[in-house]
């Protein structure tokens, strides 16, 4: 029997977390799945709630579904990111909540019910599916998980026909991996991203044999794919909801590693991002092919 899940990484000094805790954070890559976890077998678990509504509230019922009865669940979100609803969310599930403030976050103590009420819808609301606006499979806390990404539309508008053997670096759900695998030049398409939700809705998206799909953080890419044609990608620039432009950064030196001399890395980008250095230390030239409606697609050549 699990002693302790733990769901997110919380910063250091917020909450005390049991020694030997299991992670199940999606975005964790080697994290245990909420889902595949047996009802009633957790004795504990500690919580750092997502702020969607769908996405919280799908963790929440599949912790509260593990735990076995009577087991304490500690949930918490900073106040301005979805803290100040948790309280009236597990209380949805027939939980009685004791809450304390502090350090810019809400905390809320629960024992999980004998009987909890909503659990099944929660899941339901917060599952995979497919979506209409995507004419894919995603899921509620995927990056732009029910409508395209405009920046991800950008670069399919411009991007020239790949051939080769070739990558997309933090795939989603797999859109702009379908796009380049219209081509039948494409050899091959390593398709990672951080997230085990859009790495699943990929894997049902991409029914392509040349397609294969990894749960990986490119920024602790080991290096085994080397000597590509061609690298395509949306780099976020958001960690754990704060603006950080080291992990663009980070995508654009991992993929000038795994090009060959003379491969091309296709990329869109926020205008107000800062890539160029980076691109101009890894790259021997790097055009920008469009520039409007807030972004930039970059041809980059090793």
């Amino acid at each position: 029997m699990t002693t302790t899940i733990l769901y997110g990484a919380p910063a250091p000094g917020l909450v005390d977390i049991p020694a030997g805790a299991t992670q199940t954070s999606p975005l964790i890559p080697g994290s245990q799945d909420l889902a595949a976890m047996h009802d009633a077998s957790a004795q504990q678990a500690v919580v750092l709630a997502p702020g969607g509504v769908l996405e919280r509230d799908y963790v929440l019922a599949q912790a509260l579904q593990v735990l076995a009865p009577g087991a304490p669940l500690l949930a918490f979100a900073p106040k301005d990111k979805g803290g100040s609803r948790l309280k009236k969310a597990l209380e949805g599930f027939g939980c009685t909540v004791v809450e304390d403030a502090r350090k810019h976050h809400r905390f809320c103590y629960v024992k999980r019910p004998a009987e909890p009420i909503g659990l099944d819808a929660a899941i339901a609301a917060g599952g995979p599916r497919i979506v209409p606006a995507l004419n894919a499979w995603s899921q509620p806390g995927v990056f732009s998980w029910d409508r395209p990404d405009p920046g991800s539309v950008r670069l399919m508008e411009h991007l020239p026909t790949r051939s080769g053997h070739g990558a997309d670096l933090g795939c989603g759900v797999g859109l702009l991996a379908q796009k380049v695998l219209a081509s039948p030049a494409v050899t091959s398409l390593a398709c990672l991203d951080i997230d085990r939700r859009a790495v699943a809705c990929a894997e049902h998206n991409l029914d392509d044999p040349r397609a294969t799909v990894r749960w990986a953080d490119v920024r602790q890419w080991d290096d085994s794919l080397v000597g590509l044609d061609f690298v395509v990608m949306n780099p976020p620039f958001h960690d754990g909801g704060t603006e950080d432009r080291d992990l663009g950064v980070a995508f654009v030196r991992t993929a000038a590693r795994m090009l060959r001399r003379g491969g091309v890395c296709w990329l869109v980008a926020n205008r107000h991002l800062p890539y160029e250095a980076a691109l101009a230390a890894a790259f021997e030239t790097a055009t920008v092919r469009d520039d409007a409606g807030g972004y930039k697609v970059i041809e980059a050549r090793k």
